[in-house]
């Protein structure tokens, strides 16, 4: 009996990372990560990325005065988007290029000296 019970739990430990690795899709079609209980969703529509911001109860969080970036890791070079607030709460920037699939993008900011940060992999 702790033979099998063994097995089975190093097979839950096993797929963890998987289970962990999953993103909801948010109201805009993108993924979403929370960050601080904070549901941040990524979208992109050709070069251009948007970051949607949600508070922690999952309404509108103005970007007003947020500052942040998006570093994407892409074909083995990293690049860095400067990302800028709008209305009323996005974070949006500018790729140089399209992403491949399996790019990861990773959304940093701070607001009022409250950092978030977020992890994807393009799709």
């Amino acid at each position: 009996m702790r033979k099998y019970l063994f097995s089975a739990m190093i097979t839950l430990i096993a797929a963890m990372p998987q289970l962990a690795a999953a993103q909801t899709k948010g109201s805009n079609g993108g993924p979403v990560v929370k960050s601080q209980g904070h549901p941040i969703e990524f979208v992109r529509k050709g070069l251009d990325i948007f970051f949607y911001v949600g508070d922690d109860d999952g309404s509108p969080l103005s970007t007003k005065e947020m500052h942040g970036r998006a570093t994407i890791q892409d074909s083995g070079k990293t690049v860095t988007v400067p990302l800028s607030p709008a209305s009323p709460n996005m974070m949006t920037g500018k790729l140089q290029a399209e992403l491949t699939p399996k790019a990861v993008v990773v959304f940093s900011a701070s607001l009022h000296g409250h950092s978030l940060t977020a992890r994807y992999t393009a799709q």
